[in-house]
């Protein structure tokens, strides 16, 4: 075999395309027989060249696994000695890695069953040699071996920490100081250990070393894995930073900055800054690093992205969700720096300066509100101005920025609708498309929370909305009908006189089936189901049917946007016919049942290297690699089944609660979709599902009401939403999902009385003290607790406001009996009445000790003192 082979070998390396194909055959043929290992093991030692026997170590590592066990313990030592030689003795690279590639294969199986005692202190020797191709090649098998049989490194861990130290210091090869940096990524996803983590702290100086050095000379992939092994110390739960953060934050600055380096690796370095804004906000307030990174930051929003540029991973994109990320955790710390940016750079010569200045205004809108909320005044100031630049991009990122705050700064944006509306209007009239369609979504976003002020303007703005919706191209319209929704919902019956002409036009959208109109043809159903709220069930019901069947009939376009619009179509169109709706229940439950059930479509992207310079020898592949394991590097989510869940939980719980007794066929399989559901990854499905099932409740009770052994079904039910909405009082780590729990007990013990909880109540009570002692999952920070700034600690008022509805409930339905559980809860909550807290929380305190004195009556007397001396 092993002359034939080596012909072939020759022969799949010629260009001719078949010979190779012929060869390639063959060797498959040959490759069956475990005799291939032997034979392929003599090439990579004694081929005359190079390609040869790199072709050879590859067919190894692609053959070696599904032979290993049948070879004999003789052939198995040759096959080790043989690679261990050429690993030591072979002068060409690629040929070093392909044996380092095949020595990680067989360790996985020979190390464990202690068929291969010297690998480790031949590595060790390796590491230690006075050869530079030595030390690089044992560290590139450090790295690979980690993933195969990390856990027999564990006992050596001291020493192979002591070791890759040294090597990343390593004073006479640079390559070997990168192997070294790879190494230590392999080692840092292999180690979970807190302790030997933390180790790692020491190693960040010298990979910082390592990392600018390869900068100079155009190695900018070793920075990207440098970044990669800061996002692992970042994300790890240990406090492995300490004030390397300060060292680690200025050389991601200085990445970020040099335009001279690919997008990718800025992108990474701003990623960081990005990490640690979110993991580690309290570390950047300690060292004062939060004015540094806004100093860089702020001026790169201004940056020209290039036109062949992904988007992804332009700098001013990447700086701007750094910005949004900050103002999140560290919102007393970015605004007035921000609004100093937007103060200066709104008058600057430079176009991409004034833009960036609303860009900045925008971005931090949300972390920011209330600080914004105060200075509401001047930051509209510069809005307005901005608006009217006689540049494009600047009034886009203007109407793009009024958007933000008509989003985030409710209410208060509301009581300027006199200077926003008629900028709005004018922006509307804007020559550039671009600009128009951010101001049709600053349109919808600032009119949905507004009401009767909006009336003034009603004429002037559905005769423009009309006009575009007419006579604009695609994207156009459907921001437009997003904002004819918006100035529906506010005018309410108001805008019945606008309904009869948006309807009709809405039919013609509603039957478009050409892939690039379906977008249109979803807001058109949304758009239908808003109007129908305006103009109520005596005006909607007659017209319904057409309607009604478009949107069954686009579900089987096989597009999950439309599906998701046409839940909440269908859910509005419940809450206006009420009990109308139950004819259209056998057409629309399976529907949403169907949503609810669809895969999550987890997409994993499989980082498997091709060995170098082998002629793409992919096809020789067999079988055994299956018994490879490749390492996983991105999990993504299709986020339009995400939200078709939740619109499709939603619909469920609002069918439920409109025709209530007529759900009854529903039921049983509505309770097992959403209690399903409760659990979900995502919390905007998980909210939904919290809803739907208070909804669910509801319905079960008006249908089990009438049945003669109905008490008991309602029983079980009641029973599974209770436990379901404990569990999520303390196991849920999302605020408002826990919150929407309590508010739902709160209703629930409202609807039907002490005698539904009480057998819950011992359980409701320690889930409430959790929440009050703030010990809940979704009250856990993720943030450095190596600093105390009970100022900035993590709370969220719509929570502990829920939280503290649940005491007057208590108190209302049990009276004087509440006294001996409100005993255990009157410590923890006092502590909100501490001058140190926020004065939402004081407030909270003495709203909830009211209501509790009111309805628990004499037995408040013995706490009054204390009141009185804390509030």
């Amino acid at each position: 075999m092993a002359q034939s082979l080596e012909l072939l070998l020759i022969q799949f390396l010629m260009p001719d395309n078949d010979a190779r194909r012929q060869a390639e055959e063959q060797i498959k043929r040959l490759a069956k027989d475990p005799q291939v290992v032997p034979a392929l093991v003599q090439h990579l030692r004694t081929a005359k060249t190079p390609n040869v026997r790199q072709l050879a170590a590859v067919l190894l590592r692609k053959k070696i696994t599904g032979h290993w066990t049948k070879l004999s313990p003789h052939i198995k030592q040759l096959v080790k000695q043989s690679l261990l030689e050429s690993i030591t003795m072979e002068h060409s690279p690629p040929v070093r890695r392909a044996s380092a590639n095949v020595v990680s294969i067989i360790a996985k199986y020979a190390v464990p069953a202690g068929e291969w005692p010297d690998l480790l202190p031949f590595l060790f020797q390796c590491s230690q040699s006075a050869q530079e191709e030595h030390r690089e090649v044992a560290l590139i098998l450090f790295s690979s071996l980690t993933e195969t049989i990390g856990s027999t490194f564990r006992p050596h861990f001291m020493d192979l920490q002591a070791l890759l130290l040294k090597c990343l210091q390593d004073e006479t090869s640079n390559r070997v100081r990168v192997a070294a940096l790879k190494a230590v990524g392999s080692f840092l996803e292999f180690t979970n250990d807190g302790a030997e983590v933390v180790k790692f702290r020491e190693f960040i100086p010298s990979i910082l070393n390592v990392s600018r050095q390869c900068l100079q000379v155009g190695e900018e992939d070793v920075a990207i894995l440098a970044f990669e092994i800061f996002d692992e110390l970042i994300e790890s739960p240990a406090p492995l930073l300490g004030d390397s953060v300060k060292s680690i934050v200025q050389f991601s600055l200085e990445v970020c900055s040099s335009q001279n380096l690919e997008s990718n690796t800025r992108h990474q370095a701003i990623q960081i800054i990005s990490w640690l804004a979110k993991y580690k906000a309290n570390s950047l307030k300690k060292y004062k690093l939060v004015i540094p990174i806004l100093q860089v930051m702020c001026p790169l929003l201004a940056e020209s992205t290039n036109e062949d540029e992904d988007d992804d991973l332009a700098p001013d994109r990447a700086a701007a969700e750094v910005i949004d990320t900050m103002a999140l955790n560290l919102s007393k710390h970015i605004f007035h720096p921000v609004l100093e940016f937007a103060s200066s750079s709104s008058q600057n010569a430079n176009p991409k300066f004034r833009e960036a200045s609303v860009t900045a205004l925008g971005v931090v809108s949300e972390g920011c509100a209330e600080l914004m909320k105060d200075n509401l005044k001047s930051v509209l100031d510069i809005v307005h101005g901005t608006l009217r630049d006689p540049e494009q991009m600047v009034r886009g990122a203007a109407s793009f920025a009024l958007g933000q705050f008509a989003e985030h700064l409710q209410p208060d944006i509301i009581s300027h609708y006199g200077s926003v509306l008629p900028s709005i209007l004018h922006a509307l009239e804007d020559a550039s498309d671009e600009v128009k369609e951010k101001s049709y979504y600053a349109l919808a976003a600032f009119c949905e929370d507004m009401g009767s002020e909006i009336l003034p303007f009603l004429d002037p703005l559905m005769g423009k909305l009309l006009a575009a919706l007419q006579n604009s191209p695609r994207n156009l319209q459907e921001t437009c009908m997003s904002a004819i929704g918006s100035v529906a919902a506010a005018a309410e019956q108001a805008f019945i006189p606008y309904a009869e002409k948006i309807l009709e036009l809405m039919k013609t959208f509603m039957v478009l089936t050409k892939d690039e109109d379906l977008r249109l043809r979803a807001r058109a159903t949304e758009l239908v189901g808003i109007v129908a709220m305006s103009v109520g069930r005596v005006g909607m019901e007659p017209i319904l049917p057409p309607f009604i069947e478009a949107a069954i009939s686009g579900f089987g376009l096989e597009f999950s946007e439309l599906r998701e619009y046409t839940h909440g179509f269908f859910s509005n169109v419940a809450e206006i016919l009420d009990d109308g709706f139950t004819k259209y229940l056998p057409h629309v439950v399976p529907l949403a049942f169907s949503s609810c059930n669809l895969d999550d479509g987890s997409a994993f992207n499989i980082d498997e290297s091709d060995d170098e310079n082998t002629g793409g020898f992919g096809g020789v592949s067999s079988d055994d690699e299956a018994h490879d394991e490749p390492r996983v590097r991105n999990i993504s989510i299709r986020t339009g089944v995400l939200d078709e869940k939740a619109a499709a939980t939603q619909a469920l719980g609002l069918f439920a609660l409109h025709t209530k007794s007529s759900y009854g066929p529903y039921l049983e399989e509505s309770l097992k979709f959403l209690a399903r559901h409760s659990g979900y990854f995502h919390e905007d499905v998980r909210l939904q599902a919290i809803i739907a099932l208070k909804h669910t409740l509801t319905a079960a009770h008006a249908v089990f009401l009438c049945q003669n052994d109905g008490s008991m079904k309602a029983k079980e039910v009641l029973d599974t939403i209770m436990k379901i909405h404990i569990k999520t009082m303390t196991d849920d780590d999302d605020k408002e999902v826990v919150a929407q729990a309590c508010m739902n007990i709160v209703d629930i013990i409202k609807d039907y009385g002490f005698i539904a909880v009480e057998p819950y109540l011992s359980q409701l009570v320690d889930a409430t003290l959790t929440l009050l002692r703030e010990e809940s999952a979704c009250q856990q920070s993720d943030n450095d607790s190596d600093i105390d700034d009970e100022d900035d600690s993590e709370h969220d008022e719509v929570l502990m406001d829920a939280v503290s509805d649940l005491l007057p409930a208590f108190a209302k339905c049990m009276g004087p009996h509440f006294a001996p559980i409100f005993a255990n809860f009157f410590e923890p909550l006092m502590k909100f009445a501490k001058a140190s807290r926020p004065a939402q929380d004081r407030t909270m305190v003495v709203a909830c000790l009211a209501e509790v004195a009111q309805n628990m009556g004499a037995p408040i007397a013995g706490y009054v003192d204390v009141i009185l001396l804390e509030c």
